[in-house]
């Protein structure tokens, strides 16, 4: 199953757990685990806390100071920042499934995470059943 994310900045972070737990609730599958992927070289899947807006523009903030967009980077695109950012958060993220509920601590959100945007964006959810 895919979702599909709008962003509209270059640098983002989208709180897509909503859509993850819809996804995993018209599954049907109750418990196993839930992959979540994002299909772009530029764009990365992270859990944080979802409970403080300030969170997502902290670690955005951050990440931009640490990795700037004109560093002289030698990729003809231009986006080499947007790269290396995506390798440091990684592509996806693996969450426990128990009675149809993503198994997240009370402040844990699941996040796109734009790096060159604003781009329409896929994210694939593969739902593993233990059962």
């Amino acid at each position: 199953m895919q979702i599909s994310v709008k962003t509209n900045a270059r640098t983002q972070m989208i709180d897509i757990t909503s859509q993850v737990q819809k996804v995993v609730k018209d599954s049907g599958i109750k418990n196993g685990l839930v992959h979540v992927y994002s299909m772009h070289t530029t764009a990365a899947i992270t859990i944080n806390e979802n409970a403080d807006p300030a969170v997502e523009k902290d670690i955005l903030n951050t990440i931009n100071k640490v990795i700037p967009w004109d560093d002289h980077f030698k990729h003809v695109e231009g986006n080499s920042a947007a790269h290396i950012k995506v390798s440091l958060f990684g592509p996806s993220e693996i969450i426990p499934l128990e009675n149809s509920a993503l198994v997240l601590g009370t402040w844990q959100g699941i996040y796109f995470c734009e790096f060159d945007g604003p781009r329409n964006r896929r994210v694939n959810i593969k739902i593993l059943s233990d059962e």
